[in-house]
């Protein structure tokens, strides 16, 4: 009897720490939650005008023709005035998620990285103006190259080529949905 009473108390004990934790960790997450997502689409919001900062106006998500992709058409006087597409590639720390804008031509207007979990000091560098300047007037077919970039190249971050590769190739992922919107038009 006084064995069971050993192990009873301490088990019991840990059972209803447990039990308060995760209610109390579920009461935070049904509080937050709602905020959370609001501030996730307020910033998306502010993110579309940044990297197609022609547009005045958004539509809503639509389909890609032919493919399961969603992006958003921005609008200046009733025309549009280009495309913003969300697209996620494989980085050396995980998923890249890249916000591109490109405009009525097929040119891209603007990059920013949604989600970038690469190596501090190499592949964070993705997040920089500098390198994400020199997609600007880019169009389909970008290549990485490791020195002296001409043309429709961008020069690679130092020690983060994967990185590197990883958001060109989610902004040539973006181009190549531009180009079925456009076929399908």
């Amino acid at each position: 009897m006084k064995n069971i009473k050993v192990f009873a108390i301490p088990a019991l004990a840990l059972f209803l720490i447990c039990l308060i934790a995760t209610t109390l960790l579920a009461v935070t997450n049904s509080v937050t939650a709602p905020m959370i997502d609001e501030l996730a689409q307020q910033t998306e919001l502010e993110t579309r005008q940044i990297v197609l900062p022609s547009a005045t106006a958004f539509s809503e998500e639509k389909t890609v023709p032919g493919a399961s992709a969603t992006y958003v058409e921005g609008t200046k006087d009733g025309a549009v005035s280009g495309y913003v597409f969300v697209t996620v590639t494989k980085g050396y720390g995980g998923d890249v998620k890249i916000m591109t804008g490109v405009d009525a031509d097929g040119k891209v207007t603007g990059v920013y990285p949604l989600e970038l979990n690469e190596t501090a000091g190499l592949g964070m560098n993705a997040k920089n103006d500098s390198f994400l300047n020199q997609f600007l007037g880019k169009v389909e077919g970008i290549k990485v190259t490791k020195s002296g970039a001409t043309g429709n190249e961008i020069q690679a971050l130092t020690g983060a080529t994967i990185t590197s590769n990883a958001v060109t190739g989610a902004v040539n992922e973006a181009l190549g949905y531009y180009k079925m919107i456009k076929e399908a038009e």
